[in-house]
């Protein structure tokens, strides 16, 4: 059996093309357990609420946070105490293989909360919370990180591309709302 010139020339691209992404992938995941482990967990998913889950975060809000962390217009206390050096070097490329790995992961599993509390930030959430595109996967996160963010950015403490309305509605709700808010969240 004869093997067409044309299917040997495709076989060899497709095996070329893919090195380089399998290389790549490889290198993301060394980065990943080497230093981003150390904070969020060796698959990204932190025991620390200091520091939050980004396992099956979406690809585009992970690489859109790196470059800010890297830019320095993401100004939280926590991102210029470690995530602007972390982030200093990294270039385009390792930005989007990293944040492709992370949002690759599979998520980690929501945590269980006072069932009052939890119900309470149901209704909140389910009344208009639910954010769109620009904003990160919530569910499972620690209640605590987020708890930490929303008064962040009701305190303008936390800048970045959603920063105005996280501030408009982070100042619309109470710490104890933010508390059941991120409760529900945590739990699911």
């Amino acid at each position: 059996m004869r093997i067409h010139p044309i299917v040997l020339v495709s076989a060899a691209l497709i095996a070329v093309s893919t090195t380089p992404l399998r290389a790549q992938d490889a290198e993301a995941a060394k980065l990943a357990g080497q230093v981003c482990a150390s904070c969020h967990g060796p698959a990204g998913v932190s025991t620390s609420p200091a520091f939050p889950k980004i396992a099956g975060q979406r690809a585009e809000y992970l690489e859109n946070q790196l470059k800010a962390f890297r830019d320095h217009t993401r100004a939280d206390p926590m991102a210029q105490a470690f995530m602007w050096g972390m982030t200093s070097q990294l270039s385009d490329g390792v930005i989007k293989n990293l944040a492709a790995f992370y949002a690759g992961q599979k998520p980690g599993s929501g945590k269980s909360g006072d069932a009052q509390r939890v119900a309470k930030g149901r209704a909140l959430y389910e009344s208009g919370a639910e954010g769109n595109a620009i904003f990160p996967r919530l569910a499972g996160q620690h209640a605590e990180y987020m708890v930490k963010q929303l008064v962040l950015f009701k305190s303008s403490l936390r800048e970045g591309s959603n920063a105005p309305l996280m501030h408009t509605i982070s100042t619309g709700i109470t710490l104890d709302q933010m508390q059941a808010v991120a409760a529900y969240l945590a739990s699911l």
